[in-house]
């Protein structure tokens, strides 16, 4: 299958080599690009730093912050927090249930935890750690920044025009890359053809998104890793 990738860089090019793998061929075209935020960090001392996504680690390891414990939300984020020298790591099964459950098991509750967040984060996991007593103080470091207008290879792809082979699927890591690629495809002219695709979903949030706008989800990752997600290509297969 020719497969569109929206996601952000630099997971969508580590997302087409996996679909390379798989024996597919990657469209990366982003909808969405990370830019820092340029907020200045709050002030410390931390007892805990939570990372709800890889694009956290960046602007965190530019702060020079070191030694209190890091508690990220995935496999992808822990392992480039600690690619990134931020000293001890503890790693949760990808959603913010688990990552909530990890810091309690870390640390009591009273303690300062900073949460370098995105611009468009969602109230987990810092809802329930303040319940539990947590303090949390929030840094948006970062923010996902849509692009004015579908990027040619995906219009060129959508529109079958010569040349350009074209897309059966799309895969969809966030409720706000899906919704964007859905609004930049209406907007030029596209939304038949980006509604034929089979879209893979992340999480049952991502598909909400799109069921939202009147397009059924073809899969549901079980579980919110990449891995879960591609393994709906070997189903379709």
């Amino acid at each position: 299958m020719r497969i569109w990738v929206s996601r952000p860089e630099p997971g969508a090019g580590r997302t087409a080599r996996h679909l390379a793998g798989l024996g597919h061929l990657a469209l990366v075209a982003p909808v969405l690009r990370i830019a820092p935020t340029g907020a200045t960090p709050p002030a410390g001392p931390f007892d805990g730093v939570i990372l709800t996504s890889a694009n956290a680690v960046a602007p965190l390891a530019a702060t020079g912050l070191a030694g209190p414990p890091v508690f990220a939300v995935g496999r992808r984020t822990a392992e480039r927090a600690q690619a990134a020298g931020l000293g001890r790591v503890f790693c949760a099964d990808g959603d913010a249930a688990g990552l909530a459950r990890l810091v309690a098991d870390q640390l009591t509750p009273g303690s300062l935890l900073l949460h370098v967040a995105g611009e468009d984060r969602k109230a987990e996991p810092e809802a329930s750690l303040q319940m539990a007593g947590y303090r949390i103080l929030s840094w948006t470091a970062y923010a996902a920044r849509a692009l004015e207008a579908l990027p040619e290879p995906a219009a060129r792809a959508l529109a079958g025009e010569s040349g350009a082979p074209p897309l059966d699927a799309a895969l969809h890591y966030s409720r706000r890359s899906a919704e964007t690629a859905e609004r930049l495809c209406r907007e030029a002219g596209l939304s038949g053809a980006f509604r034929a695709l089979a879209h893979y979903c992340l999480s049952a949030d991502v598909a909400a998104g799109l069921v939202e706008l009147g397009i059924p989800a073809h899969f549901v990752a079980a579980r919110p890793s990449e891995e879960a997600l591609l393994a709906g290509l070997a189903a379709a297969d």
